[in-house]
């Protein structure tokens, strides 16, 4: 059992002089449109643009000096892979970073700002974490799971320690769910202090893996589609922790279609000035979707990246 309160904290303090704290900004337009009390989570802000700096700094600090000299290995299909690089130029470690063959150039490039070597496996992000898994025992390197670790969860969960801080009344808090690390940190944080907050995971329709294992009640193989969500898509490990942790804490789920993606998109360009990636766009096209079930409530959207390239927003602004 984690306790999530004392971990998250201690991470909070570990993790602070290479994160931002980032806004939790009330909404008018948004209130407006939906009839409940909107405040946006900006991870979008956060350093390398995504909210993934946190889980892999406190990941990459809890390493004994002797465990930080083997190196890295990670996979990501983008944002995980640019925070790993990240923190292993902060502190001066050597690593690596698997990407799909077919991973956003956008975030490919953000990756390679850090100086860390990029490699590309495949086209399907479970296929390139395998691969970065048997790498690292190959060449006895330390592997950076971007969900399926508790060190990694904990530091996601820093996000929920800052909105409870922010506004100690939450009612709802909409999150995007991949492999589940972002939601079982902030999820598992906030329960701990406001057991009546209800937590709501957001997965496209396209791929909407976890909230289909939950269903079945065991983490399930199946076919995705492509989605504007490429941070979220793609298949879960079977041994993925965060699966026992969505199941405790996570209240609800809702799937997201990529026409509603995109209106969340240019919703969020209209209302908010602000651009988001898809994964973003799934919270809040979630919000969007269901505005009846929240009337009245304060509810957080957690806006988990900004790095939508300028193909994929031609795309959404055109179609």
């Amino acid at each position: 059992m984690i306790n999530f309160t004392k971990e998250v904290s201690i991470a909070a303090v570990k993790i602070r002089p290479f994160v931002r704290e980032t806004p939790l900004d009330y909404s008018i337009p948004l209130s407006q449109i939906t009839g409940s009390k909107v405040y946006i989570k900006c991870e979008n802000l956060q350093y390398t643009g995504a909210f993934k700096v946190r889980g892999a700094i406190n990941k990459l600090l809890s390493l004994n000096p002797c465990q930080s000299k083997l190196g890295v290995v990670t996979a990501s299909t983008g944002n995980h892979g640019a925070a790993v690089a990240y923190v292993l130029n902060k502190l001066g470690m050597k690593g690596i970073v698997f990407v799909p063959e077919n991973a956003s150039n956008t975030k490919v490039e953000n990756i390679k700002n850090y100086n860390v070597p990029v490699e590309f496996h495949a086209t399907d992000c479970m296929a390139a974490e395998m691969h970065a898994i048997e790498y690292s025992r190959k060449h006895n390197m330390i592997y950076v799971s971007p969900y399926n670790d508790i060190d990694v969860i904990v530091g996601q969960g820093t996000i929920g320690l800052e909105i409870w801080q922010q506004l100690n009344a939450v009612d709802y808090v909409l999150v995007p769910i991949g492999g589940g690390g972002l939601i079982s940190g902030i999820a598992g944080y906030l329960k701990s202090v406001s057991p009546n907050t209800k937590i709501i995971g957001c997965l496209p329709t396209n791929s909407p893996v976890m909230s289909a294992s939950i269903k079945a009640g065991k983490i399930i193989d199946m076919e995705t589609l492509p989605t504007l969500s490429d941070a979220t898509a793609g298949g879960i490990e079977a041994d993925a922790i965060t699966f026992p942790l969505c199941q405790q804490y996570v209240d609800d789920y809702i799937n997201v279609t990529e026409d509603e993606i995109k209106n969340a998109l240019v919703t969020a360009i209209k209302t908010q000035h602000l651009l988001l990636e898809g994964a973003a766009g799934v919270a809040l096209g979630a919000l969007l979707k269901n505005a009846e079930g929240f009337e009245g409530k304060n509810v957080v959207v957690v806006l988990s990246g900004g790095n939508i390239s300028v193909d994929t927003l031609r795309l959404v602004l055109e179609s």
